[in-house]
């Protein structure tokens, strides 16, 4: 059968596509891909097995990041912790991941794509690139059992903390509490010696998804000390961004936040909270993890090229880059933010 591509953005059947298929993510919506779009330049294209004049019942997403820093690629999807293809069988995937590969080894560098549950063996030209931890919490208990289910001395006790301690909690989406957020997230790239995102991001973030997504502020006498961001779809919360002041890290502010979001999302009805991805040496965000109740499965990642190499690490060498980077002043630490994040993808 012939494989087509289309403008995700542009074509209305895919809206509908990721709105029915119950293996789409808020990373596949229209919304998100508007976001990567003003941000970073990436275009979107879908391949799929439906001709025009019909409904589509199938597709995989992909940007298209072009860059003469690290090379051009599609991938599904940048900046996104996974990206499963919409399909409804094997064969359909295996059609579509053929043509995928084809077109990355004529006009690109590679193809990546990044599945939630599919399980993949090397396909065509595909093949593994890397793996990761993603977390999960069941949200389907009660709230007494999810409770019970966080970790006594690294959760639940740092949660009556933050109680005894005054912490306040708030939730919007305004350009002021937008801000409060992103100097926090300085704050912390900067401990962890590495790069922020540009602010145009989270601007074009809060901008395209709208009420889908939301800020949560925690403040000690109205001074904001920490906040997460978080992003909805269908029955799923997806935790993508946190940020801190570690000078207030004694008060429980992320487990309050944490159990904040948790208990909301109870009182949506929501069934999962997405706590994203870890590197798997990352032992201390694992454990962090671990001790909110989330189960961990491995997610993997899959390459068309035969040279799999971590872009990233190829523009930002750790151990050279991290010192220097830590040191840079304000300004120039976010530019430097604003100019490589768009070779990264």
């Amino acid at each position: 059968m012939p494989v087509y591509e289309i403008n995700p953005r542009q074509d209305p059947r895919w809206a509908v596509l990721v709105e029915s298929h119950p293996h789409s993510s808020i990373f596949h919506t229209p919304e998100w891909l508007d976001a990567l779009y003003r941000t970073y330049g990436y275009k979107a294209t879908a391949f799929t097995m439906s001709p025009a004049e019909v409904p589509l019942t199938n597709g995989i997403v992909f940007c298209n990041v072009r860059s003469w820093l690290t090379g051009s690629r599609l991938v599904s999807l940048p900046f996104s912790d996974h990206c499963e293809p919409l399909v409804q069988n094997a064969e359909d995937l295996g059609m579509l991941l053929s043509e995928v590969g084809k077109k990355a080894m004529v006009e690109l560098k590679h193809a990546e794509i990044r599945p939630r549950s599919i399980e993949l063996s090397p396909h065509g030209n595909f093949g593994l690139h890397r793996q990761y931890y993603l977390h999960v919490i069941d949200l389907k208990p009660s709230t007494e059992e999810l409770y019970s289910r966080l970790h006594k001395a690294g959760v639940q006790r740092k949660i009556r903390r933050a109680g005894r301690e005054g912490v306040a909690l708030e939730q919007g989406r305004s350009k002021a509490m937008l801000q409060e957020f992103y100097q926090l997230l300085l704050l912390t790239r900067r401990r962890h010696k590495v790069l922020p995102q540009p602010f145009a991001w989270f601007r074009n973030l809060t901008e395209c998804l709208g009420l889908r997504l939301t800020i949560h502020v925690a403040r000690v006498d109205g001074r904001p000390i920490g906040g997460i961001l978080t992003l909805r779809h269908k029955k799923t919360l997806v935790y993508k961004y946190g940020c801190s002041d570690e000078r207030f890290h004694r008060l429980g502010i992320m487990p309050r936040l944490f159990w904040q979001a948790i208990q909301e999302a109870k009182s949506e009805q929501l069934q999962e909270f997405d706590l994203g991805r870890s590197e798997q040496g990352n032992e201390g965000l694992v454990r962090f993890k671990d001790h909110l109740g989330a189960t961990k499965t491995t997610l993997s990642y899959w390459r068309s090229s035969r040279k799999l190499t971590n872009h990233a690490t190829v523009l930002l060498p750790p151990r050279l880059a991290e010192g220097f980077l830590s040191r840079l002043p304000d300004c120039l630490f976010r530019l430097a933010g604003q100019v490589l994040y768009r070779h990264v993808g």
